[in-house]
């Protein structure tokens, strides 16, 4: 019949774009209103005293130290056991002013850690003269994308679709970026320490609560890769390469480099890689173990040390804001 409507092609493909897109907007002003929910309950956390939060720093003392006109931002490094973080000359990779230690607060809450974090930041800035725009970078132990957490494996089951950007934002009041733990350490071994100058495939393994792992081609990252969830011998890989595998079983050194050496091979397996920086505490002690691996790359302590993470978490928030500006 000349006058018969005839459907719209496409139309059920439009319709199914539309009804994602409105998913996705519900999911948004979900994470952003329980971001805003844990911020405020952060905020009120963080005023409360604490007699003694068992920082490793000295108190400081005189007045604050003045970086001139340095770049400087502060770099956070969140573990499994331990929040540690520091002012950073972002052009040197220098640490300025004392560097804070304090335990990870058990639960691991989003709301818990964010008031820590917050705390050790007010003793940064009356430690060292920075300005309200000086950001701050957070390196942590999770898939992150766009500034929200995507995966939760050895923190609180909260951090999972946490957007942890806009709340620390809402409770420091300051430009916040937050990026994988491994990640962070490994952009600054690449430009300060032991991976400077290395071209082809380089890995940065970290090891302490849990096997963190950082890929760069050519100096550039391949972000979140998180090899230390794959799977051997039927269950995480960290479980057993992890620094507190170690310890938790009681074993060791040589015993650990077995294991450790089990889960390097295998990841030499699939990406076949020259080097081998392995990062962590444990860097401090590479010559208990690292002789007893086995793979044919190339394997180095991090020249950082510790410190990767606090430099490299500051470094990566400075380049994604400059990146989003």
């Amino acid at each position: 019949m000349p006058n018969e409507k005839r459907p719209k092609v496409g139309a059920p493909a439009a319709v199914e774009h539309d009804a994602a897109a409105v998913e996705h907007d519900a999911a948004a002003v979900i994470e952003h209103d329980a971001a805003a929910s844990v911020a405020d309950e952060a905020a009120a956390l963080a005023e409360i005293h604490v007699e003694n939060d068992q920082d490793k720093a000295p108190v400081a003392e005189g007045a604050p130290l003045d970086p001139g006109d340095r770049r400087v931002g502060i770099g956070v490094d969140v573990g499994g056991s331990g929040i540690k973080a520091a002012a950073v000359d972002l052009d040197t990779g220098e640490l300025i002013g004392l560097r804070h230690r304090v335990p990870t607060p058990q639960p691991s809450t989003p709301a818990a850690v964010v008031a820590s974090i917050a705390r050790m930041v007010k003793k940064i800035v009356s430690e060292v003269t920075l300005g309200p725009d000086a950001l701050v970078g957070v390196g942590f132990p999770a898939v992150v994308i766009d500034g929200v957490t995507r995966s939760a494996a050895n923190v609180d089951p909260g951090w999972l679709g946490f957007d942890a950007d806009r709340a620390m934002e809402r409770v420091l009041k300051r430009p916040v970026h937050i990026v994988n733990d491994a990640d962070a350490a490994g952009v600054a071994e690449m430009r300060f320490g032991a991976g400077i100058g290395e071209r082809g495939t380089v890995f940065l393994i970290t090891l302490g609560t849990g096997t963190g792992s950082a890929l760069f081609y050519n100096g550039m990252l391949v972000p979140n890769l998180e090899l230390g969830h794959m799977e051997i011998r039927g269950r995480d890989a960290e479980r057993r390469s992890a620094a507190a595998a170690r310890i938790r079983r009681g074993i060791s050194w040589k015993a650990w480099a077995t294991d450790l050496d089990e889960h390097l091979l295998a990841i030499e397996k699939l990406f076949s890689p020259r080097l081998f920086i392995i990062g962590g505490g444990v860097s401090k002690r590479a010559d208990l173990y690292v002789p007893k691996l086995t793979v044919r790359a190339r394997v180095v302590p991090a020249k950082l040390r510790n410190d990767a993470g606090i430099v490299g978490a500051a470094m990566a928030a400075a380049e994604q804001e400059a990146a989003a500006h």
